[in-house]
C-alpha cells in the first residue's frame, strides 16, 4: 500500500533552486530567515542564506585493512603483512535541492555515516566519484555555509544553552553586526528552536545533570544554525530519542528545510510519521545503493520490479530496511525462506546476497540514468545569489572575526568552562595539604643542616614538574571532539585557540605555586631575605611553565590520555634521577640527560640563590668546626661557581618557548584544516 501523499502545499518545488526570498511554507514557525521579516539590522544574515544545490554520482569510498601473516615455511620465519581493502561506499548517486529534506536509509554499518562524513568534505582519504556544490567542488567559501551535525552532541557540559549559542554567534557572525545583533540573533535561535524553557541550564553530560536529549539536539542544530548554512547534515538526529521528540526534531529539521535550505540526515529507523516528512530518501545496501529519489515513489518502484509489500499499512521504512538486508517480502519468496536439511538452515545467506545483488542490478538499470540527467542538468542560480558569491569569492578566504576577538572569545569562555576544575576544591586541598606538610617537616630547619635545606630546595622542583606536566597532559586529548568539530567548520584560528587555551590556565597554574612557595619557603627556614625569596618564587613559576609546556606537547603529540602518561611518568622519572640531588658523579656516557631536565636547571637555580655567597661558613661540626658551603658535596657536584647562573636561566626559557612551540605545531599537524 502507498504511503499517504504530502501535501502538495509543503512540497518543494522546482523554483527553489533560483529563489531565494519568495519561499513559503503552512508552518512559519518553523522558518528562520525563510521571509525577510528581521529589522534591517540582519539584512547581512538574509543575505547569507542563498540556495545550494548538493549532487553525488558514482562516490565510492575504501579502505585498506592491514592483517599480519606469519609466514611458516620462510626461512626467515619473520611475518608478512597482506593488505585486503574494505569497501565502505560503492556508486552512490543522488542529487539534494534547496528546500528538500533527503534522508538515508540503510542497516547498520551500511554506509550512512561515512556517505553523510563525505558530503562534507570531512572524510580522511581519497574518495572516487564527484560531489559538487551548485555545480563546484568543495571550497573554503562553501566550508562556512555547510553545517554538519553529529550523532554525538559534542558540547561543552558546563556552559548553559545561552552561553553555548552565544559563543557560537560571537565567533562565527561576521564582525558587521555589533554584539547585540549577535546576541539577538542567538535569542532568535533560542526561541524558534523552542530552547527557551531551558535557556538558562546546563548542558549537562557524564555525572553532571543537565537538559534532555532532545533539548541538547535542538542546541547542537541551533550551533549550526547560527550562521545560517545553505546545506545542513545531521547524522541521526533521532537517536536516542522517544517518538515524540523525534517527531518534533524531524518537524523542525524539515521547516528548516522549507526556509530554503538543503537538508541531508541519516536515520536508523523512522517511524511512519517521520518517513512522511521526508522529500526524498537513498537507501543504501553494504554500502551500495538499491534506491535514490522521491520518498513518495518508493513503494511504486519496488512494486514495479515486483517486491510487493506483504500487508497494507507497512511502515514504508520498515519495508525498506528488510529490502536493504537481503529480505524479500513472503509473496516473491514463497519457495526461498526456509530450506531444511536435516534439521539445518539451508542456502539463507546466498539467498540474502542474490536479492541484494539483484536490487542493486535494477537500481543501476532503472533509476541511476533518471539521476545521471539530474546531475548533468546544470543548476541554476539567480542574479541576486551569483553577485553575493562574486562578493564573497574575494573574501573567502578571509575569517569572519580577527585573531583578536576570536582569542577574547575563545579565553572568557575557556575560563567560564573550565571554572569549576582550575578552582575546584580538591585542587586547592592537595595542594595546600602538601605544602603545610612539607613546612612541618622542615620546620625552621637549622642553616647549618645544609643536606635538609638542600632536599626542601630539590622537593620544589620535582614538586612542580610533576604537577603542572600531569595536568596539562589531559588539556588537549579531552578537548579534541569539540576541537575537531569547531575547526571543520572554519570556527576559528587554530592559533588563537591555542593561545587562549594557554592564558586561561595561567592564573591557576601560577597562582598555586605562588602560595605554596610562600607557605613552604618560610616555614622551612630558608634564606630569610626578601631577594632571595622572590628569586626562588620567580624560578618556581618558570619551572613551573616548562613543565606545563612539556605536558601541553606531550598532549598534542599522542592524543591519548594513557599513552602520554606513561611517556610522562617515565620522563619525569629520567629527570629525578639526573637532577642532580640523588647522583652526584653520572657516567659521561648518559650525563647529557641533566641538560635535558628542567627539574635539574631549577634546582640548580634556587641553590645558586639561597647560597648566593660560596665562601660563606657554615658550621660542620669538624676538627675545624667551621665550613664553606662551596665544598659541601650536594652544592660542590652542582657546579655553581664554574660559570654564570644566567646560562640556566636561558636553557630554561629556550625550553618554555621549545615546547610550547611543539605542541602548537603538533596541533596543527593534527588539525589541518
Amino acid at each position: 500500500m502507498l504511503p499517504p501523499e504530502q501535501d502538495t502545499s509543503t512540497a518543494p518545488a522546482a523554483a527553489t533552486a533560483t529563489t531565494t526570498t519568495s519561499i513559503s511554507h503552512p508552518r512559519p514557525d518553523l522558518l528562520i530567515h525563510a521571509v525577510p521579516s528581521a529589522p534591517d539590522t540582519f539584512s547581512i544574515l538574509r543575505q547569507s542564506l542563498f540556495p545550494l544545490t548538493l549532487k553525488f554520482e558514482d562516490v565510492s569510498y575504501s579502505i585498506k585493512i592491514q592483517t599480519n601473516k606469519r609466514r611458516c615455511l620462510s626461512l626467515r620465519n619473520n611475518e608478512s603483512q597482506s593488505n585486503s581493502t574494505r569497501t565502505i561506499l560503492n556508486g552512490v548517486s543522488g542529487v539534494v535541492r534547496p528546500g528538500e529534506l533527503l534522508a538515508m536509509l540503510g542497516t547498520s554499518g551500511s554506509g550512512k555515516t561515512t556517505l553523510l562524513t563525505a558530503l562534507a568534505a570531512r572524510l580522511p582519504g581519497k574518495i572516487s566519484g564527484a560531489i559538487t556544490y551548485n555545480d563546484k567542488p568543495f571550497s573554503s567559501s562553501i566550508k562556512r555555509k555547510v553545517g554538519f551535525v553529529s550523532q554525538d552532541d559534542v558540547l561543552y557540559p558546563h556552559l548553559t544553552v545561552l552561553e553555548t549559542l552565544t559563543y557560537a554567534a560571537m565567533l562565527r557572525l561576521p564582525n558587521k553586526l555589533t554584539y547585540d545583533e549577535k546576541v539577538a540573533q542567538t535569542e532568535m535561535i533560542i526561541a524558534e528552536l523552542g530552547l527557551t524553557r531551558c535557556r538558562n541550564s546546563v548542558i549537562g553530560g557524564g555525572l553532571l545533570r543537565g537538559i534532555s536529549g532532545g533539548e541538547r539536539k535542538r542546541v547542537s542544530i541551533g550551533h549550526e544554525m547560527i550562521v545560517n548554512p545553505s546545506l545542513l547534515l545531521l547524522d541521526e538526529p533521532t537517536s536516542g530519542l522517544d517518538s515524540t521528540t523525534a517527531q518534533r526534531i524531524v518537524a523542525t529539521l524539515r521547516g528548516l528545510a522549507r526556509g530554503g535550505r538543503t537538508l541531508v540526515m541519516t536515520i536508523h529507523q523512522p517511524s511512519t510519521r517521520l518517513y512522511r516528512m521526508f522529500d526524498k530518501v537513498v537507501v543504501l545496501s553494504d554500502g551500495s545503493p538499491i534506491y535514490s529519489g522521491d520518498a513518495s515513489r518508493v513503494m511504486p518502484y519496488f512494486e514495479s520490479i515486483g517486491y510487493l509489500p506483504p500487508f497494507n499499512l507497512i511502515n514504508p521504512a520498515d519495508f525498506l530496511l528488510d529490502l536493504a538486508n537481503g529480505i524479500a517480502p513472503d509473496s516473491i519468496r514463497e519457495d526461498q525462506v526456509e530450506h531444511f536439511h536435516g534439521g539445518l538452515l539451508l542456502d539463507r545467506q546466498d539467498d540474502q546476497n542474490s536479492i541484494k545483488q539483484s536490487l542493486i542490478a535494477s537500481f543501476r538499470k532503472n533509476l541511476y540514468p533518471q539521476i545521471k540527467a539530474q546531475i548533468l542538468t546544470e543548476t541554476n542560480i539567480s542574479t541576486v545569489d551569483a553577485r553575493s558569491n562574486s562578493l564573497r569569492g574575494r573574501k573567502k578566504n578571509e575569517w569572519t572575526t580577527s585573531w583578536w576577538e576570536q582569542f577574547k572569545i575563545l579565553l572568557k569562555r575557556g575560563l567560564r568552562e573550565r571554572r569549576h576544575e582550575s578552582y575546584s576544591g580538591l585542587r586547592i586541598f592537595q595542594v595546600m595539604s602538601v605544602s603545610f606538610l612539607s613546612g612541618l617537616l622542615w620546620w625552621h630547619s637549622d642553616p647549618s643542616h645544609i643536606q635538609d635545606q638542600v632536599g626542601l630546595i630539590f622537593f620544589f622542583s620535582i614538586f612542580w614538574g610533576f604537577f603542572p606536566l600531569f595536568n596539562a597532559i589531559f588539556a588537549f586529548p579531552l578537548e579534541r571532539p569539540m576541537l575537531n568539530k569547531e575547526r571543520s567548520s572554519g570556527m576559528y584560528r587554530l592559533s588563537s585557540y591555542y593561545m587562549s587555551r594557554t592564558a586561561g590556565d595561567l592564573p591557576m597554574e601560577l597562582v598555586l605555586p605562588t602560595v605554596f612557595v610562600t607557605v613552604t619557603y618560610w616555614m622551612g627556614g630558608l634564606n630569610p631575605s626578601m631577594i632571595p625569596f622572590l628569586l626562588t618564587l620567580l624560578v618556581v613559576l618558570l619551572n613551573v611553565l616548562v613543565s606545563q609546556g612539556l605536558g601541553l606537547a606531550l598532549g598534542a603529540i599522542l592524543m591519548e590520555v594513557k599513552q602520554a602518561t606513561t611517556l610522562a611518568s617515565v620522563t619525569m622519572l629520567v629527570f629525578l634521577l639526573v637532577g642532580g640531588y640523588y647522583i652526584e658523579h653520572i657516567p659521561h656516557f648518559m650525563s647529557w640527560l641533566k641538560y635535558v631536565s628542567f627539574s635539574h636547571y631549577c634546582y640548580k637555580l634556587v641553590v645558586g640563590i639561597q647560597y648566593n655567597s660560596l665562601n660563606e661558613a657554615y658550621h660542620c661540626g669538624g676538627s675545624f668546626g667551621y665550613c664553606k658551603v662551596g665544598d659541601f658535596p650536594a652544592v660542590k657536584c652542582l657546579g655553581i661557581g664554574n660559570h654564570s647562573l644566567w646560562w640556566d636561566v636561558a636553557a630554561l626559557f629556550f625550553m618554555l618557548v621549545g615546547y610550547r612551540i611543539l605542541a602548537f605545531l603538533a596541533l596543527k599537524m593534527a588539525h589541518p584544516y
